[in-house]
């Protein structure tokens, strides 16, 4: 199987520099530009079957990316919960918690939760499913995967997650392995 994550277009928060999480906010004309260019990468390829995350900035990144496309909305693709630290401005001083704590300080999500959610995902695709699946969703998402995935949590300073980043896992004899990470200019 081969499984695309797509990571949603620049949305408001993106822009402004907020947290946003389980917020709803909505993709800026440079979001819907960034779906575009992801939907030029995907384009020929034959997905069985497309997820999207609840929330209507990943939403609207799959059907600008894929036009006309038929998907399956789950709340498990959704960005980590942030609490209280929704609508407020990143800061340095906020990372060192977030980065042993997951957002549990915040009244928000833990990382084991998020860990947990995805590794639901994996699941609910592994049994019998189609073998090329397309999933729209949050870098918190596509972040917590890679990490499932080495087996490792890898600080969030180190893996360049763009708007519309795509990474591409394989999954084979129980074995799940990253095949490539793209992020999109």
């Amino acid at each position: 199987m081969r499984l695309y994550l797509i990571r949603h277009g620049e949305s408001q928060a993106n822009l402004e520099k907020l947290w946003s999480g389980w917020n709803d906010v909505p993709l800026t004309d440079k979001g819907f530009e960034d779906a575009k260019k992801a939907g030029e990468y995907l384009k020929g390829i034959e997905f069985d079957k497309i997820f999207a995350s609840d929330l209507s900035r990943a939403q609207n990144t799959a059907k600008t990316a894929i036009p006309n496309c038929e998907f399956e909305v789950t709340p498990l693709l959704r960005e980590i919960n942030v609490g209280n630290l929704v609508g407020t401005p990143f800061t340095s001083e906020h990372y060192y918690k977030i980065e042993t704590n997951g957002y549990v300080d915040f009244e928000g999500e833990s990382l084991e939760d998020m860990k947990n959610r995805v590794k639901s995902f994996m699941n609910m695709i592994k049994s019998p499913m189609p073998t090329t699946i397309a999933a729209f969703t949050h870098a918190g998402f596509l972040r917590t995967f890679l990490d499932v995935t080495v087996g490792i949590r890898l600080s969030r300073q180190s893996v360049l997650c763009r708007n519309c980043a795509i990474a591409i896992f394989e999954y084979d004899n129980k074995t799940w392995r990253l095949h490539s990470w793209i992020n999109l200019e």
